[in-house]
């Protein structure tokens, strides 16, 4: 299999073109592998490039468990990224098939090259039955215990669940994972699990966030996490509906618009391109 390496903020990615649908069984255990980052490639997600009859071009991505994402904000931007580098589809805005439904994505393009891009990630969905949520009404500023602490949270959906925890500090490492891998799984609340985003607020337009994503673990940096916390923290009244989102690698740019509409703008870059067999 021929692929390339791409990552968005450090958010890794093996993608390959796959349209002529050579790779169709097993994918699960081909993600597990590839994704493995001693005996693999190494990477947070197995992204597939397909053919699409609704959009431009359609994105199939797997977790680095094996299980299938719904959709990824840095995955598609390193998509989005990869179709156009490779003439895929050679056009600055294109439409993505994702089981999320289909994403607008408008590519920056330098050199011929595309090194950003700005992504519609649709309208966030508050409503727990949807989300979902155990109970009734929307998940807005409620109170979790996880091991040893107690903590306020908010619960979105916004192409896949997502979890925001609002910190009066930027977590550790050590409490990404401490506290991520509890929430996480936690289907007693959140039925089909969730993204957790540990959100610390530093004024009304800058957050820091630091994510524990389903199916993967911690991550340098997670698109849908960071839209998905600047919606929480405007939902509640703590930032304004403009924020940049400070991650470990750098920064992204959320604006939710007046039209309800989130629009992420961030970058993407090949690491490295390979063959490996499967």
């Amino acid at each position: 299999m021929i692929f390339s390496k791409l990552n968005g903020l450090g958010n890794d990615f093996v993608i390959t073109d796959d349209r002529e649908n050579k790779y169709t069984e097993n994918l699960d255990e081909m993600a597990r592998k590839l994704c493995h980052r001693r005996t693999g490639i190494g990477a947070d997600g197995l992204v597939f490039v397909r053919k699409s009859e609704t959009c431009n071009v359609r994105m199939q991505i797997f977790n680095s468990d094996g299980s299938e994402a719904e959709m990824c904000g840095n995955g598609v931007r390193c998509f989005a990224k990869y179709v156009y580098d490779k003439g895929i589809f050679k056009h600055e805005r294109m439409s993505v098939e994702t089981l999320a439904g289909p994403m607008i994505i408008d590519l920056t393009v330098k050199d011929g090259v595309a090194v950003a891009a700005k992504v519609d990630m649709g309208v966030p969905e508050t409503r727990r039955e949807f989300i979902p949520v155990v109970g009734t009404g929307e998940c807005q500023l409620e109170k979790l215990a996880a091991v040893d602490k107690e903590f306020t949270f908010s619960t979105i959906l916004l192409g896949v669940p997502h979890t925001v925890v609002f910190m009066d500090h930027l977590p550790t490492a050590e409490e990404v994972f401490k506290y991520g891998s509890v929430i996480e799984p936690m289907t007693s609340l959140f039925p089909r699990k969730t993204n957790v985003n540990f959100t610390h607020v530093l004024d009304d337009h800058t957050i820091e966030v630091r994510t524990y994503e389903r199916g993967c673990g911690p991550t340098l940096a997670c698109g849908t996490g960071s839209s998905s916390a600047a919606v929480c923290c405007a939902m509640a009244g703590y930032t304004g509906k403009k924020v940049e989102v400070q991650l470990e690698l750098g920064s992204l740019h959320i604006e939710w618009a007046e039209n309800g509409h989130v629009f992420m703008t961030g970058p993407a870059a090949l690491s490295f391109e390979g063959s490996v067999e499967v």
